[in-house]
């Protein structure tokens, strides 16, 4: 593991504390899309299939731990928690997420390594995180403000893609079995564009998903084994 690697997943591991923190301190969850968070738990559920079959590492099953637990407990904070919920807008969050879901599993269907199982379901995995910001980004459309914990979030969130971009460049020069990668710039860019942000919005959250250049790449990047 190189340094680029790690530090993306603490980075990755800060913007979901500095999410719990938003919701745990000041009791709300205003301003995040539910429908977001459910598909990373889903993200997380199905890319860990293999949490107790395959051990690469202490540090590898406590992250993946980690990540599993943390959506789950903001899925639950949002939908079971008596106060938090309250303060749920579902009238903002409009997004049909469930067509994300399927596309996403005929994609990885037809696109994956191995057809095995496990294989499958990582793949989909991948595919899901790729569009799996797309609820919350229709969420902020609608609402036309981010408060300074969920921008922060966001902030924090843009920053993991970022230095993942640069792992996978030292992975290009340094692994000969680095993978072939696509670049989604325009496809973060063209959403932003259709959903027609305010200029303050755009500024705030295009660092996040202009930087993203990165999973649509590791979709085809199957060498990668993102944590």
């Amino acid at each position: 593991m190189n340094i680029f690697r790690f530090a993306g997943d603490m980075t990755h591991l800060i913007s979901i504390l500095v999410l719990l923190l938003k919701i745990y301190a000041t009791k709300s969850c205003s301003g995040i899309s539910l429908k977001t968070q459910e598909l990373y738990a889903i993200v997380f559920l199905t890319r860990y299939l293999d949490l107790f079959t395959d051990f690469v590492s202490l540090y590898n099953t406590v992250m993946k731990l980690v990540f599993i637990g943390s959506s789950l407990a903001i899925v639950w904070c949002m939908r079971i928690d008596r106060v938090v919920k309250r303060s749920y807008s579902q009238e903002l969050d409009t997004f049909r997420h469930h067509f994300l879901i399927l596309a996403s599993f005929v994609l990885a269907l037809l696109l994956h390594e191995k057809f095995t199982f496990l294989e499958i379901f990582w793949a989909f995995s991948i595919y899901l995180e790729a569009v799996a910001i797309l609820p919350q980004l229709v969420f902020l459309q609608r609402s036309g403000n981010v408060d300074n914990l969920t921008g922060q979030y966001v902030f924090f969130l843009g920053a993991y893609r970022a230095l993942y971009i640069l792992n996978w460049i030292y992975r290009f020069f340094t692994d000969p079995h680095f993978g072939r990668w696509i670049c989604e710039y325009q496809f973060y860019y063209l959403v932003l564009a259709c959903l027609g942000l305010s200029k303050q919005l755009s500024m705030q959250i295009s660092f996040t998903f202009i930087l993203s250049v990165g999973k649509i790449m590791q979709s085809f990047s199957y060498q990668l084994e993102p944590i």
